[in-house]
């Protein structure tokens, strides 16, 4: 299969909201979501794109220059990597520690000398360049300066601009007390910095599409260093998959992991096909996920296209797991949602859930 890269330079800032209800009268902050989620940018590039309904999606990723970045790994403090309590050596006294069999394991930082686990300065936010990823996906050792982030920059890739919205009482210069007043957040790229995205169908040089709230605009443009840095990475991955000892798979985008149970969609933080390895009843049947690092879930909203009307409704909201969540697992193990043949494959098409995987010797 053949992907066509592109960099997306914004023109002006950028608004995205994420999914959380908001209404000028009642909560009248509007929360917003960036790197935006892959249903924001498929509804972007889609008119411009030849096949409007079967849209392929890799992405989007932050880069810097002509570089593919992708979040800190959330199972590092510092440059330590955490490992989960079942996997350090028999004599390390967190083998001892107890926990709730029907959680993954704990994560601890394994038995190392003092001054390496001491308070380090860490930059919000942080972002890796491929290059750094690879040695990840490798298991070499990575500089500390490394782990701050890409170098030539500091601190969080993009600012938020809190953007006030008033409506005046007609005659006056009284803001209304009803739908009166309401703040959006706007976010502003730092100079060098964009969105990475590979789409099957190829789009003209120099394209200017839409993206995001206001109709603000960005251009788009072919990138084939992207394509080099991807290949590296993904035939890395590949190979790491291929091996049969322990694991661990990091999330480079926004995961959604959604099943419906007794009648009702619930989402959660890992793979619902990854059954925990330690066993809280004795009748269950272990699986590979030994344990997750992970952080705050991201609402995702999204739309829907009814077919008789063709009228454009909200979708029901899912909470992903964030991108650079890292899981530990005794052997790699495929996604329900790969498989082209199942509903769930459509989050794959856009972009979520893209696993890189890691050989554990």
């Amino acid at each position: 299969m053949t992907l066509y890269w592109y960099r997306i330079t914004p023109l002006d800032v950028w608004m995205f909201r994420d999914a959380k209800p908001f209404s000028p009268t009642e909560r009248a902050w509007a929360s917003s979501l960036f790197p935006p989620s892959g249903h924001t940018i498929a509804g972007a590039v889609r008119p411009l794109c030849n096949h409007h309904s079967d849209l392929k999606l890799l992405g989007p990723f932050l880069c810097y220059q002509d570089r593919l970045c992708f979040p800190k790994p959330l199972s590092y403090v510092g440059t330590n990597l955490l490992m989960p309590a079942p996997w350090l050596p028999a004599d390390d006294p967190s083998r001892q520690m107890m926990w709730n069999g029907q959680d993954p394991a704990p994560l601890v930082i394994p038995q190392v000398e003092p001054e390496t686990i001491a308070p380090q300065k860490q930059q919000a936010g942080a972002y890796l360049e491929s290059s750094t990823l690879l040695k990840f996906l490798k298991q070499e050792a990575i500089a500390p300066e490394e782990m701050h982030g890409v170098p030539g920059t500091e601190g969080q890739p993009w600012l938020v601009e809190n953007r006030p919205h008033n409506s005046l009482e007609p005659g006056t210069r009284t803001v209304k007390e009803a739908d009166g007043y309401f703040v959006e957040k706007a976010i502003r790229l730092k100079p060098g910095w964009g969105l990475a995205i590979a789409l099957e169908s190829s789009l003209p040089a120099g394209t200017v599409l839409r993206l995001g709230g206001e109709g603000h605009r960005a251009l788009v443009e072919p990138c084939d260093a992207f394509a080099t840095q991807w290949a590296e990475i993904d035939q890395l991955s590949q190979r790491n998959f291929r091996q049969t000892g322990k694991a661990l798979a990091y999330l480079a985008t926004p995961g959604v992991f959604e099943r419906t149970l007794n009648g009702v969609a619930k989402c959660r933080s890992w793979p619902w096909e990854w059954k925990l390895t330690h066993r809280s009843n004795p009748n269950q049947t272990p699986g590979p996920l030994v344990s997750v690092a992970t952080a705050e879930a991201v609402p995702i909203s999204s739309r829907f296209v009814e077919s008789k009307t063709g009228r454009s409704r909200p979708a029901p909201q899912v909470f992903a797991a964030p991108p650079g969540s890292v899981y530990y697992l005794d052997h790699p193990e495929a996604l329900f949602q790969d498989n082209p043949g199942v509903k769930a494959h459509r989050y794959r098409r856009l972009g979520y859930s893209e696993m890189l995987w890691i050989s554990v010797e």
